[in-house]
């Protein structure tokens, strides 16, 4: 274990320090081939739940400790153990001897004697370390200050679900291939295995326990992908015929392009101007038995890529704080800053702006976010509407999952992630 609180405090102090978790843990795999799977698993739920719960997790040793750490190895340490401590199911007295232990493989030995007594105190009064630690809006929430603050401003009464939906674990949810099986067909084959699942639409289905890819049936032959339940509303929101021309402006991983063209027989190109990311987009679509072009190129600047023919549909599922999914990626609230927001928010105008203009007459543009903060969504169509004559939001169809969603913005819940859609008709 102390292997793996060693790795895990590793990986928590560099994300804290600006980098994301899902980089910051591919890197520790490619460094580290001989850790098992189940090392792995515990590593990663470590590293996870450390992030989810930093806020507690740092008022905490703020109480424990009578003058801040300077050294970030051992801050990061702490934090990990901390988080054993409080939210897994380990023995408190392995966590604590480990923690001690890593404190050599760390280079830290001089700390040992600080580590074990900060550890042993919280154990002892963990209850009202808890309380006193839970009375700040950081501690009860395990957010930044601003982020909290805005949240409590724009959902007056729902900003206490939001944030603790975004400290649950996430579901897990699949979408069928429609090409090749029907949704009920696929619960059945999840049943006959002993998979408990559950029908959310027509497509849908959200596994009860999640699994990894390879044990789900049928996965690696295009049955189905693994979607969030609101990110499968793209498709059927923008609701592509057969033989349209369609542009999927930022496609990667590729999910919402494979869902259009699962549904219809389309002229799809998927964009996105990361390559190394477009590979995925690549991958996901000869998995599903799918074809598109799939190119290289930036949305906001068409006329490196664009061969001058509108489109009928458009998805614009821009770059964005990814606020509504901070549950799949917890690095993101504490490396997200206020400022951050202005920032997507303006590169959101360019984009629709430069995307407006490849629109057939009639088309219709889906304006997608994972993002909860009004800036981002409800403020930028206010704005985008305000200056375009020719644009009308028109009303979302209903949705084929029964989810709630309010003039386009859903909340995180159990069920789903935070997205917001906007659907534009150019006249």
């Amino acid at each position: 274990m102390d292997d793996i609180q060693s790795l895990a405090s590793g990986v928590v102090s560099h994300v804290l320090a600006g980098r994301s978790l899902d980089s910051e843990l591919a890197t520790l795999w490619r460094g580290n081939p001989g850790l098992s799977a189940q090392q792995r698993a515990a590593t990663q739920d470590i590293c996870f739940g450390t992030l989810r719960f930093l806020g507690l997790i740092d008022a905490l040793l703020m109480a424990l400790l009578d003058k801040p750490l300077r050294d970030e190895k051992l801050r990061g340490l702490l934090r990990v153990a901390l988080y054993q401590l409080e939210y897994t199911s380990a023995a408190p007295h392995a966590i604590v001897d480990h923690a001690v232990r890593a404190c050599e493989r760390l280079g830290l030995t001089s700390a040992k004697g600080l580590a074990n007594a900060v550890l042993r105190n919280f154990l002892r009064r963990r209850a009202a370390l808890l309380i006193e630690a839970r009375s700040t809006d950081a501690g009860r929430y395990s957010y930044p200050q601003w982020w909290i603050a805005k949240l409590r401003e724009q959902y007056p009464a729902q900003h206490e679900t939001i944030l603790d939906a975004g400290n649950l674990h996430p579901p897990m949810t699949l979408r069928v291939n429609r090409r090749r099986v029907s949704a009920e067909e696929y619960l059945e084959r999840l049943m006959s295995q002993g998979i408990a699942a559950q029908s959310l639409g027509a497509e849908a289905i959200r596994l009860e326990d999640p699994q990894p890819v390879e044990r789900i049936p049928g996965f690696a032959d295009g049955w189905v992908s693994v979607q969030d339940a609101a990110a499968q509303l793209a498709a059927p929101f923008l609701a592509a015929d057969a033989g349209m021309r369609v542009l999927d402006a930022c496609s990667a991983p590729g999910g919402k392009a494979a869902h259009i063209l699962e549904r219809a027989q389309v002229d799809l190109i998927a964009l996105d101007a990361d390559a190394a990311r477009l590979e995925r987009v690549t991958g996901n679509l000869g998995r599903l038995g799918l074809d598109a072009r799939v190119v290289c190129g930036d949305a906001c600047e068409p006329a490196a890529w664009w061969d001058g023919r509108p489109f009928d549909r458009i998805l614009a599922d821009v770059p964005c704080s990814a606020s509504g999914v901070v549950r799949r990626h917890p690095d993101i609230k504490w490396l997200r800053r206020a400022a951050d927001i202005a920032r997507f928010a303006e590169r959101q105008r360019l984009m629709l702006e430069a995307l407006w203009r490849l629109l057939a007459s009639d088309g219709k543009l889906l304006y997608a976010t994972c993002s909860v903060f009004h800036e981002e969504n409800q403020l930028q169509i206010a704005q985008f509407l305000e200056h375009h004559r020719d644009a009308r939001r028109l009303t979302l169809p209903a949705p084929e999952l029964q989810l709630q969603q309010v003039a386009g913005q859903l909340l995180p819940d159990q069920w789903h992630d935070g997205f917001f859609y906007a659907l534009l008709q150019k006249e």
